[in-house]
């Protein structure tokens, strides 16, 4: 495991702090997973030039939200007046696009670069910064996950981190289609704007 030391006061405390506040909101297969979604953006950040104590942190706190009863998120959504849209959707969407305010508001995390991350971990988004790429691949790709296609999922993203993340946005949309679930527009933006590009290559 890497031990990282913050030192850009990014976020209020230290790591062990940080990962003290968010093993009290988390069951503990969920958390497993949060400390495995932040080795991996940490191997994921050195090869893409991605800070590392931003990529720790942002691995870290990603999921923060997501065991958090539905009226937490209605009540974000309607208090801090974000698109009313998204009392249209679930968990899914709310414990990234609301989690990002949550975290704001409870650890004091006002980096937009790691707000961004979180928000669009789970959508992806037409233009994701390196940091943004890299914890959208760790959720994606972090050693536990088992799905048909990660081994691909994971050399692709070794090798092209932008080709990981159109190989996740085509793969999630084929997973909504196919599953009859509904596509959040964002993430139909998403495969618009990655998957032509790397498709055609």
């Amino acid at each position: 495991m890497t031990e990282l030391t913050y030192h850009a006061q990014i976020f209020p405390g230290t790591r062990q702090e940080l990962i003290d506040r968010i093993s009290q909101q988390l069951r503990p297969k969920r958390f497993q997973h949060v400390l495995r979604v932040e080795q991996t953006a940490l191997e994921l950040a050195e090869p893409n030039y991605v800070d590392l104590e931003r990529a720790s942190i942002a691995g870290l706190v990603h999921d923060y939200a997501k065991q958090r009863p539905d009226a937490d998120f209605i009540a974000a959504i309607k208090d801090y007046q974000l698109n009313p849209e998204l009392l249209h959707y679930g968990n899914a969407i709310w414990h990234g696009v609301v989690g990002a305010e949550l975290i704001k508001r409870e650890l004091h995390i006002y980096d937009e670069d790691i707000l961004n991350a979180v928000r669009h971990h789970t959508t992806g988004a037409v233009y994701m910064t390196p940091l943004e790429q890299v914890v959208y691949m760790a959720d994606y790709i972090e050693p536990a996950r088992d799905f048909p296609g990660v081994d691909e999922a994971r050399a692709i993203t070794t090798k092209d981190l932008g080709a990981g993340v159109a190989f996740q946005a085509q793969h999630t949309l084929q997973y909504l289609i196919a599953n009859g679930l509904p596509v959040y527009p964002k993430s139909l933006e998403t495969y618009n704007a990655w998957v032509p590009r790397y498709h055609h290559q």
